[in-house]
């Protein structure tokens, strides 16, 4: 049984319920920007706006969201791709009904290998032996590095994954818990600030991709059995992308509220540019990707993964 089948997030269970103003949703995602434009949708009203009570649920790690969605303690989940798409492979019916994040020099940018002081890494040979904090094991941090020590001729096997939370990176980096982390901006500069230690590869800047990372995905259950609701979350989140792509003072306000990052520190960086339209054809890299890494077991149908 994989992993993401445990730990489920700490969420009251809610039981979808209409009412004469709006009708009730959960929504999970991690302390990233990548959920920005539910974010906005929450913080500005737009959610209301278009007849939804929404509430945005902090969820530590990325891989544990799956399991969330289908128990039902939310009804809608920001996954990465490749948790997604795990997910569906192995067997939990999900499906993503709108987009969220997508890949762009700006995002590529702000990804980086995070390097403890006292560890010397320079290079993807460098991280042979070395123990490899990442947000979610399966996760698009986790996959897409283990793409670049690929791409460098080296086997993603000889470094050591753990699991660590945004959070607490710069803790476990302090306590010489792990000798780097995946992360990102604002993570990267608040470690930076701190004196925690470098930036020891760019390795998303390297990769130079342009495909989603974070999308919004529910159940196939209850996203069929609720079309309205999902035609309005749709509607809410088309509208709050633009925000967050071009107003920094909003979309940094909502993303400091809800990752309870500080506003100068969230402003530092723009967040993970959104993108509201999904397209099948946008996952076959991912595919091919976890194909080479051996992660899928099965042949995964591209027109299956996205609601119509």
């Amino acid at each position: 049984m994989r992993k993401w089948w445990i730990g489920l997030a700490a969420a009251a269970g809610m039981a979808l319920s209409g009412s004469a103003h709006a009708q009730k949703i959960l929504i999970g995602c991690t302390a990233t920007t990548d959920c920005a434009s539910a974010m906005v949708a929450a913080d500005e009203g737009i959610f209301k706006k278009h007849g939804l009570d929404a509430e945005m649920l902090l969820i530590g790690i990325n891989s544990n969201i799956p399991a969330a969605v289908l128990s039902n303690s939310i009804q809608i989940g920001g996954p990465t791709s490749t948790v997604f798409l795990q997910s569906v492979d192995g067997g939990l019916d999900l499906v993503a009904i709108a987009g969220a994040s997508i890949m762009n020099k700006t995002s590529n940018d702000a990804i980086a290998a995070f390097v403890r002081n006292g560890v010397e890494i320079r290079d993807a040979k460098d991280f042979v032996g070395k123990k490899v904090g990442a947000p979610g094991l399966g996760a698009f941090l986790h996959v897409l590095f283990r793409k670049w020590l690929m791409e460098k001729g080296v086997d993603p096997k000889s470094v050591n994954f753990v699991e660590v939370t945004f959070p607490t990176m710069n803790d476990v980096l302090k306590s010489g818990t792990v000798d780097a982390v995946l992360t990102a901006e604002p993570f990267v500069a608040r470690m930076t600030a701190a004196g925690t230690g470098y930036v020891g590869a760019r390795y998303g800047a390297e990769l130079a991709r342009t495909e989603p990372i974070i999308f919004y995905a529910a159940s196939r259950d209850w996203a069929e059995k609720n079309p309205d609701i999902v035609k309005k979350f749709r509607a809410a989140i088309a509208e709050a992308a633009p925000l967050v792509n071009t107003d920094r003072d909003k979309a940094g306000a909502a993303i400091s509220k809800f990752t309870k990052q500080p506003l100068e520190l969230v402003k530092i960086a723009p967040p993970n540019y959104s993108e509201p339209v999904l397209k099948s054809e946008q996952l076959a890299w991912w595919i091919d990707v976890m194909g080479q890494q051996k992660m899928l077991q099965s042949k995964l149908d591209l027109g299956k993964l996205i609601l119509k």
